[in-house]
């Protein structure tokens, strides 16, 4: 069972007298007035939980502090302040061996660049981890042919990384952190150096894999609708701070500020809301006994459109059989947008992800 993760008022500082740039930063000292000194904060009082078998996105642009973030995660940078813990235990107190440990068994970290040794077979390369820990050679080519299989590699174990292409190369570093049994992954721009189609291909076998795995993951992207399609909640991070941590329905409806807002403007809302997110809760217990269609919480923004075309009244949406919000129709066609929009059909000319979104019957 995979554990919780805990970061409680994380900072890190570069440069000279970190600790009393820290407490600057607590006096109120804003970030650029310490890089005039010749200090640069790049993460600024940072704390979030968790838990186990969470995907938790940490999102910004660069230079935000994401990067900086992760590795404060598992020791690869030390905190200039602040703690990290999982499972209950503090890792920020533990030694440079006590720290091999935790990263070797209980923590595996996923590259941007894959990161494969060229002069190993794909078979050897995801037994790395096994290898460090000193499994021996027939359990740690077991459990990474098991891992290999799972991420759709059956078969290459005895290729070499040249041999193939970019996203399978991707899916050995994370046959690789699977191997360990690691409850921890973490994951740095995992997926941003492949092409769109095989990203895409990418984040369907991460959310495939989880549903089974239920691993604590922390996933690290500059891309809000990658964030939005894995993350069950996501912290958005500028300048060294998170700014606001939510599901990607609060962001997309809630945004913090004007920040976050902007952020949010190009992302395709058809594939983030649900019928939950956008339904009317002050209804009347009747609206839902004319026998038409109906919706769950859980419906996409898509097919409640679809239901919308269908039926002449709000859609009712039911939980449990019991009526618990409706959505009218100029309701939808309000979340697409600003721009005219067909309420028969939910159709919009231009939806915030660029591409029309087609709900008819």
């Amino acid at each position: 069972m995979s554990a919780r993760l805990e970061a409680e008022h994380l900072y890190k500082v570069f440069g000279r007298k970190p600790d009393q740039a820290v407490e600057r930063l607590r006096q109120g000292t804003e970030r650029e007035e310490l890089r005039a000194d010749g200090t640069t904060a790049a993460v600024i009082d940072a704390s979030f939980t968790v838990e186990p078998g969470e995907i938790f996105v940490v999102m910004g642009l660069s230079g935000s502090g994401k990067s900086t973030l992760l590795r404060m995660l598992n020791g690869l940078l030390e905190p200039t302040d602040g703690h990290v813990r999982f499972g209950g235990q503090d890792l920020t107190e533990l030694g440079a061996r006590g720290l091999r440990d935790v990263r070797s068994k209980k923590i595996s970290m996923v590259f941007q660049h894959f990161a494969l040794f060229p002069h190993r077979s794909v078979r050897d390369n995801a037994a790395y981890g096994l290898e460090v820990q000193g499994v021996p050679r027939a359990e740690r080519e077991r459990r990474a042919d098991e891992a290999l299989a799972l991420c759709g590699l059956a078969g290459w174990e005895k290729s070499w990384p040249d041999e193939l292409s970019g996203g399978m190369q991707q899916r050995v570093g994370l046959a690789r952190a699977l191997a360990t049994d690691a409850d921890l992954l973490l994951m740095d721009e995992s997926f941003s150096a492949l092409d769109p189609l095989i990203r895409r291909d990418m984040q369907d076998q991460l959310l495939e894999l989880q549903k089974t795995l239920k691993k604590t993951i922390v996933f690290i992207t500059h891309d809000l609708n990658e964030a939005m399609r894995l993350g069950d909640r996501i912290a958005v991070m500028r300048d060294g701070r998170i700014v606001q941590i939510g599901t990607a329905q609060d962001i997309l409806l809630r945004p913090a500020n004007d920040y976050v807002a902007s952020f949010t403007q190009d992302v395709d809302r058809s594939r983030v809301l649900t019928a939950g997110a956008v339904m009317e809760t002050e209804v009347r217990g009747d609206e839902a006994d004319c026998g038409c269609e109906t919706a769950t919480p859980e419906t996409s923004f898509t097919e409640l459109c679809a239901i919308s075309a269908r039926v002449p009244h709000p859609v009712a949406v039911l939980r449990d059989g019991r009526l618990v919000g409706v959505v009218p129709r100029q309701r939808l066609v309000g979340f697409l947008g600003d721009e005219p929009a067909d309420p028969g059909t939910c159709d919009s000319p231009r939806d915030k992800g660029g591409e029309k979104v087609m709900a008819r019957a």
